[in-house]
């Protein structure tokens, strides 16, 4: 059944993108961390990284009030009750893709299986402790590989693009939580220039931003002047040749909607088209000027609402 196989295939790209979002971020607050600055500084760092994911409840459930490096690091990598650390994310990922073993490629089956099978081993043997940076970039490497052998090796038909589908929602979803978290925390004027104050923070904060999503050279190369906060959120929300911005986030999750369902009238593609709609027209000034926050949050709620629409219309198996 169509339905039922497609859920799997769009959850299993979901968590690889998540994995590899949640492998950026920590490793961008790690070689950060590693930078001179402040206590304040490096502690608002691992914070945000808790808020961005929501996790900061689960996280005080389990290690209490005060945040510590060590533990973010360690419930947001090995801790399989965190249902959004990566081994969770590879684990839910390899499962959904069992499922469907026999609608995958060998090749896309075993990437899947062997990411998992590795990261277990690397856990035990202490290869993340004794190297965390190349730890997450191996992360990084198997999302890469992923995707690669996926539009590599399976045919091209509504399989491949629900897997689309769910990279980009999830894509979506996580830049939208980084750009609103790092900004609501950086008190400084979006427009202007840094403020003296905060010297020690500025272009570290921003560029680390931008390598979060590998956007520090791309950000050089299309703006050509030393790293502004109102050009950085132009980049992330509203540039449709940045691969992880709002935009081209949506415009992909549209293209493969277009090519699983030839009904215009269709509720998730009406919904993904006036969300991609409203990105393509708008002005970043306008959106800093009526507020960054209440955008993004607006944002979240209606990606979140296609996706919920996206999995009622397509993927839930209907009951008799």
């Amino acid at each position: 059944m169509l339905s039922r196989t497609a859920d799997h295939l769009f959850w299993m790209s979901r968590y690889t993108e998540r994995a590899e979002n949640t492998a950026r971020m920590l490793d961008v607050n790690y070689q950060t961390s590693l930078l001179p600055q402040s206590d304040t500084v490096a502690l608002s760092g691992w914070n945000g990284l808790l808020s961005i994911s929501e996790l900061r409840p689960a996280y005080m459930a389990r290690y209490g009030e005060q945040v510590q490096p060590r533990e973010v690091m360690d419930f947001m990598v090995r801790d399989e009750k965190n249902s959004s650390s990566i081994v969770s994310c590879l684990k839910n990922a390899r499962e959904n893709a069992r499922a469907v073993r026999g609608t995958l490629t060998t090749e896309v089956w075993e990437t899947q299986n062997q990411t998992y099978l590795e990261v277990m081993r690397m856990l035990r043997n202490g290869e993340f402790e004794r190297d965390p940076g190349q730890f997450f970039e191996w992360v990084k490497f198997r999302s890469h590989l992923s995707r690669g052998v996926t539009l590599g090796t399976m045919l091209q038909d509504e399989a491949l693009h629900f897997l689309r589908i769910g990279t980009f929602l999830e894509r979506a979803d996580n830049t939208a939580r980084l750009v609103d978290v790092k900004f609501h925390s950086f008190q400084g004027d979006f427009l202007g220039p840094p403020s003296e104050e905060n010297n020690e923070y500025d272009f570290y904060h921003w560029s680390a931003i931008l390598r979060s999503v590998s956007g520090f050279e791309v950000y050089r190369k299309v703006y050509r002047d030393v790293i502004k906060p109102g050009r950085v959120a132009e980049l992330l929300i509203l540039r449709d040749d940045m691969p992880r911005s709002l935009l081209a986030c949506l415009n992909e999750v549209m293209r493969n909607l277009a090519l699983v369902s030839s009904d215009p009238a269709s509720e998730s593609r009406r919904r993904a088209g006036k969300l991609g709609a409203d990105l393509k027209y708008a002005r970043i000034d306008e959106i800093l000027a009526t507020g960054l926050h209440a955008f993004l949050t607006q944002f979240l709620d209606r990606v979140n609402e296609l996706g919920a629409h996206i999995s009622r219309e397509f993927l839930v198996p209907a009951t008799s």
